[in-house]
């Protein structure tokens, strides 16, 4: 079995840990952490906006200092794991960076990122429901605290009550009139 881990800053003791229990003994264990690109797009863009097209060189780059992160933190996780496991160490858009990576898992472990007090969609980040969507192989999500107990559903809407979707709206027909209003 392949296992590909991916670990974030806020849940990866607990994604690990549970890995750890979870996971077979025999299994091939790769530990993924993958570093937006985004915050070092924004930063060049306003260094430029604010010095000029030929600015001065950073004193450190901010990529630098990621990838110092992501080899401490992946480092750590393995010494926690207990057990062989490689590191993995992508840059890019996270959700798209951690499918790619998943291409040849049989399974993919990932903690929830969201609200962590209620049962629902809101405990998955943006990132994580772009990942379970699409991963190409099977998900284990894992609840980095205890889970939320059940009374934290919502309650279903009253027999007859809105849809939960409102239905979507009709095209204007030719002419501009749009028949479900302005």
């Amino acid at each position: 079995m392949r296992a590909l881990v991916w670990i974030i800053e806020d849940t990866w003791q607990a994604t690990i840990d549970d890995a750890d229990a979870l996971l077979p003994s025999e299994a091939e264990i790769t530990l993924l952490h993958v570093a937006s690109t985004e915050p070092e797009t924004v930063a060049r863009a306003a260094r430029r906006g604010l010095l000029g097209r030929h600015p001065p060189p950073p004193p450190q780059e901010l990529q630098t200092i990621s990838d110092q992160a992501a080899r401490e933190l992946l480092t750590e996780a393995r010494a926690r794991l207990g057990r062989s496991a490689t590191l993995q160490a992508r840059r890019g858009r996270v959700e798209r960076e951690v499918v790619a990576a998943a291409e040849h898992a049989d399974v993919l472990v990932l903690a929830r990122d969201g609200d962590r007090e209620r049962l629902g969609p809101r405990s998955l980040g943006p990132a994580t429901r772009f990942v379970i969507d699409h991963a190409p192989c099977q998900v284990l999500l894992i609840w980095p605290d205890i889970a939320p107990e059940l009374r934290t559903i919502p309650p279903p809407p009253p027999p007859g009550g809105p849809a939960p979707h409102p239905p979507p709206r009709k095209s204007p027909r030719p002419g501009g009139r749009n028949p479900q209003g302005p």
